[in-house]
């Protein structure tokens, strides 16, 4: 283990990935379009620090529409690369697909971006934060092309 990564796991970007480890139960909102809420329900996930705190995966089930939602995200830190990675998918969102997403920021909070369609490019905005140990918004953006983002999802969690 590099001393780089032991430090980062001892109190880095790594140590805020496994300060993330946990049962969780909360909400998630979506919103197709700006500003007008379509779904708000109930969900429940799990996160594992995974090879030696390397990274973390998210599982996690909910609804939207009244129709079962599942994903799993990969959450990581890229010391070589001084940038966030995640890859995400879900049985809504992506379809077949996985949204590979970073973000070149070697700071909290945790933000990745990723495109999914070809040109005009739209992009996915992803940002994880933890008000308190106790607490965890996991907050997605839809980004039009030229645009700065509109909130998409919102996952509010509570350690259970």
């Amino acid at each position: 283990m590099s001393e780089k990564f032991k430090t980062s796991l001892a109190e880095g970007n790594h140590a805020f990935l496994t300060s993330l480890e946990g049962n969780w139960k909360g909400t998630t909102k979506v919103w197709f379009e700006p500003g007008v809420l379509a779904d708000e329900s109930p969900c429940e996930g799990t996160i594992k620090v995974v090879l030696g705190g390397r990274f973390v995966m998210h599982e996690y089930t909910g609804s939207l529409e009244q129709k079962p939602v599942e994903g799993i995200a990969l959450y990581g830190y890229s010391i070589a690369n001084q940038e966030w990675q995640a890859a995400w998918i879900d049985s809504f969102h992506n379809g077949t697909n996985i949204m590979f997403s970073t973000g070149k920021n070697n700071s909290l909070p945790f933000s990745v971006h990723a495109f999914y369609t070809p040109e005009p490019a739209w992009g996915w905005r992803t940002e994880i934060e933890m008000p308190n140990k106790n607490n965890l918004l996991i907050t997605m953006f839809n980004i039009a092309p030229g645009g700065s983002g509109d909130k998409a999802v919102e996952i509010n969690y509570t350690r259970h």
